[in-house]
């Protein structure tokens, strides 16, 4: 399964989460707990393997060099 197919199933689970009370029927319990497993897979993935953007580099105050 892509994981633009993760994404859009979790997407469909979801509203249908909320159409129906906010309660998940056994098989979709279990299908958004193995979509999920499936997602933090990918994630973990990215993390381990530094290809995820960590934010960007301290900047380093320089003294400015007077001038005589």
């Amino acid at each position: 399964m892509t994981p633009a197919q993760v994404l859009k199933e979790l997407k469909e689970l979801k509203e249908e989460y909320k159409r129906q009370n906010l309660k998940y029927t056994p098989e979709q319990q279990v299908k958004y707990d193995r979509l999920i497993q499936l997602r933090r897979e990918r994630v973990k993935y990215f993390y381990d393997n530094d290809l995820v953007f960590k934010g960007a580099a301290k900047k380093l105050d320089k003294p400015k060099a007077k001038t005589p």
